[in-house]
């Protein structure tokens, strides 16, 4: 019987073991963590989600504490087409959290930044080009992009130096997402490196309407590897999603996919960013506390535990500080759902938001609880403690479980006393 380990992700000369620990944003997905993937030679990602944010965290910079002074006089007015992002600024924090966290790699593997295409930011060009310039400049290994179809994202990067050096990579749902984008991005004679297949049971945003539940990962993967192989395209499938557990990824690497992307089973590692009570939530979790909703701004379904305070919150919006989600025009779908309520409730008192969230505030506040739909299992992987909780594990045990664990066996840690 295989285990992942018998299995290699290569590019190029490199063979890498083909486990990716996802890119779970504003911090989730902390450096350590990617560190820690990247040394026991697997890929681990960084998140350039907030990332202003994530280095006043990191780093003790004033990014959000300077914007939010700068913007104040604009807090409460509805407009926020003013907030708008310095660029500058924007690479400087950028590079500091990619190049501190290259610096520090150690081991064989690789460390990616997942950077979303719906982080927008009052101006979704340049912002993106900035984001993905300046990771390139800092010495990224690669970049997964997500949240969107990029269909022009390679065109903002075609004349960096690094643009046919670093691995990039393009996150997908289905075949014909896939097709549009190599479509797109055919003149630039530019593949992709490698193809994240996201199916339905993954964490956070989905890319599926409501009807998730009619799809499978394993039939898209099948998809996806028929036509690659038609249009003789060698490009690695990585396959994401519900993959619990090291048999789980071993059918997928048997059945045409290169790696798998995993990170749920990390969200509860002593490396994540997670605070330590929100990681006990997730492992008391039952399957009837997660949900799939619409409270995101971004328009995309989102999974997360039903007790999240993000969920009903009427807190302000908090776009002076954060911003990230303001279309090209400054408009959120939050502000006007939170706007809809302050003309119900003018006093301002017991304002609260069922069909929108603030996701920028709340993220950078740890309350949006977004996770897999196998969080539910997550108890099952570790020891519950004498006092009730749960035994918080390290990112090692929890790759090497993946990487040679046999018959769905999960390896439980020594319990410390």
């Amino acid at each position: 019987m295989k285990c992942v380990d018998d299995f290699r992700l290569i590019f190029g000369k490199k063979e890498i073991v083909p486990i990716i620990v996802g890119g779970m944003g504003v911090d989730i997905s902390t450096a350590q963590l990617a560190l820690e993937a990247a040394r026991l030679g697997g890929i681990g990602h960084i998140s350039d989600a907030m990332v202003p944010d994530v280095c006043d965290k990191r780093f003790k910079t004033t990014y959000v504490k300077d914007k939010t002074k700068f913007y104040r006089l604009n807090i409460p007015n509805p407009d926020k087409s003013l907030v708008q992002f310095d660029m500058g600024l924007l690479a400087e924090a950028t590079k500091l959290h990619v190049a501190t966290t290259m610096e520090a790699k150690r081991g064989e593997g690789l460390i990616f930044v997942n950077c979303m295409e719906k982080l927008t930011m009052n101006a979704p060009r340049e912002t993106l080009r900035v984001r993905m310039r300046s990771a390139l400049d800092a010495g990224i290994d690669g970049i997964t992009l997500s949240a969107g179809l990029h269909l022009s994202s390679f065109g903002l990067i075609e004349d960096h130096p690094r643009f046919r050096d670093a691995k990039l990579g393009i996150i997908v749902s289905s075949v014909r997402a896939l097709q549009i984008f190599l479509r797109k991005n055919a003149k630039l004679n530019r593949l992709p490196d490698y193809v994240v297949v996201e199916g339905p049971l993954a964490g956070g945003h989905l890319g599926f309407g409501s009807d998730w539940e009619q799809y499978d990962l394993a039939t898209i993967i099948a998809e996806i590897v028929h036509y690659l192989k038609a249009e003789d395209l060698e490009i690695p499938v990585v396959a994401a999603g519900g993959i619990f557990t090291g048999t789980d990824a071993v059918s997928f690497l048997e059945n045409g996919a290169s790696a798998v992307q995993v990170a749920t089973r990390f969200t509860i590692a002593e490396e994540c960013g997670l605070p330590y009570k929100v990681k006990q939530e997730y492992f008391k979790a039952s399957e009837d506390d997660i949900e799939v909703n619409n409270i995101s701004p971004t328009g995309y379904p989102m999974r997360m535990l039903k007790s999240s305070p993000a969920i009903g919150s009427g807190i302000r919006p908090g776009c002076e500080s954060y911003g990230y989600l303001l279309d090209g025009s400054g408009n959120c779908s939050y502000i006007t759902s939170y706007n809809r309520e302050i003309g119900l409730h003018p006093d301002g008192k017991n304002i609260s938001v069922k069909d929108k969230t603030c996701l920028c505030t709340h993220m950078s506040n740890m309350n949006c609880w977004t996770c897999g739909l196998y969080t539910y299992r997550l108890k099952d992987t570790t020891n519950r403690l004498s006092d009730g909780s749960y035994q918080i594990l390290s990112a090692e045990h929890i790759f090497k479980d993946y990487q040679f664990s046999i018959d769905q066996k999960i390896s439980l840690p020594d319990i410390f006393v």
